[in-house]
């Protein structure tokens, strides 16, 4: 065994130039599966935050809504209803909208910003500034809101106090947060129903888009869920928080064009990564030809040589992940760092073991292929 590795090291170091050039495409290939995986990840991060900044532990929304941001309203009503069931401590009602925002600095452009509208008695959010005495009585101000920190520059300032316009109707930003839109949204405000009212008419506030459920101290969310779906008529469906943070994530990376794009983008790196690996031993085989045949000469079996070529690539593997991983880390603090947090990127052990394990795939099916030429070989015929 000593000896087979031995001789697959040996055969990279023949041409240091070539080495190099191995490593650095397995890396580039590595680099790109993790840059996609991690673009796929905050993608779903991203798309399902919205939940994880709601105060509530049963989630209600209509049948047609496929996410948050493109939602379908349902009958007010149903969240009477849903405070009937033993174990709701509370039902609030969530308003969500677009608004055409207008930058307040020139060219003062105009871009479409995402909306939340609640009863401003209903503790719905658990972002630490709407928390404050003063916020609650800021957002019962005619056109006053509340400005996310994380949308995006194009949206113009965002300090307190700012004026500008929303839908051709004055607006004042009384105060910030930060939560994020990531894909779903380039920025998001929050306001009172009232306010949505007003933004949004003709708006009524007797149909909602997502219906928030507390629940009192102690009750069992799955059990309290299944007699919401009992009690409840058809035109709304019960998810639990976790229910429905897998259902977005589920629509955004399987049925749109961005989750296709970085899935895609995954499948793309690995196939990359085994032309890479190919050409590198390929060439690498067909140099040491005369070599291969002189071991088959000397009665070395062709289950030997496939292991040596075996052994390069996986060699190949690790020399070429750890650059690749290190470059990678560094890009995802730069992707944070350039879009101030709205867009998490972020390594977790689960990638850094999947990657891992897909550059050892790949390497090795490129052994695999490449090998067939040394088996193929005849003594006879190299000499």
């Amino acid at each position: 065994m000593r000896r087979r590795v031995l001789v697959a090291w040996q055969n990279l170091l023949y041409e240091r130039t070539r080495l190099m050039v191995a490593i650095a495409g397995v890396a580039f290939a590595v680099l790109l599966i993790f840059m996609n995986l991690g673009f796929l990840g905050a993608l779903a991060t991203t798309t399902t935050n919205f939940y994880r900044s709601f105060n509530a532990d049963i989630v209600l929304s209509s049948p047609e809504t496929l996410e948050i941001s493109t939602t379908t309203v349902f009958p007010r009503e149903r969240l009477y209803q849903a405070e009937g069931v033993p174990g709701v401590a509370k039902a609030m009602p969530l308003y969500s909208g677009y608004l055409l925002w207008r930058n307040s600095e020139p060219p003062h452009a105009s871009r479409a910003i995402f909306v939340y509208g609640y009863n401003l008695d209903d503790p719905v959010f658990t972002m630490p500034e709407l928390q404050e005495p003063q916020a609650k009585q800021v957002l019962q101000q005619a056109n006053v809101v509340f400005y996310d920190r994380l949308s995006r520059p194009e949206y113009g300032p965002f300090s307190v106090g700012t004026v500008t316009e929303a839908d051709a109707r004055q607006v004042t930003i009384g105060g910030t947060y930060s939560l994020g839109g990531g894909f779903a949204a380039d920025g998001t405000l929050i306001m009172s129903d009232q306010n949505f009212a007003r933004y949004l008419s003709p708006r009524p506030l007797n149909t909602i888009d997502t219906g928030l459920i507390l629940l009192e101290p102690g009750a069992n969310v799955e059990r309290v869920a299944q007699a919401l779906r009992e009690t409840l008529p058809a035109d709304v469906k019960v998810f639990t928080k976790a229910e429905i943070i897998n259902r977005d994530k589920t629509y955004w990376i399987s049925s749109t064009s961005i989750g296709f794009i970085f899935g895609l983008g995954v499948l793309v790196s690995f196939i990359v990564g085994i032309v890479i690996v190919y050409q590198i031993l390929y060439t690498d085989i067909r140099d040491h030809l005369p070599e291969y045949a002189t071991m088959k000469a000397m009665g070395y079996r062709n289950r030997y040589l496939f292991k040596v070529v075996l052994q390069e690539a996986l060699l190949l593997a690790v020399m070429g992940y750890t650059p690749g991983l290190i470059v990678a880390l560094g890009l995802y603090a730069f992707t944070r760092n350039a879009t101030a947090g709205s867009l998490p990127m972020a390594m977790d052990m689960g990638r850094v073991v999947f990657v891992l394990a897909l550059t050892v795939l790949m390497c090795t099916v490129s052994g695999m292929i490449s090998v067939r030429k040394a088996l193929a070989t005849d003594p006879a015929e190299v000499f």
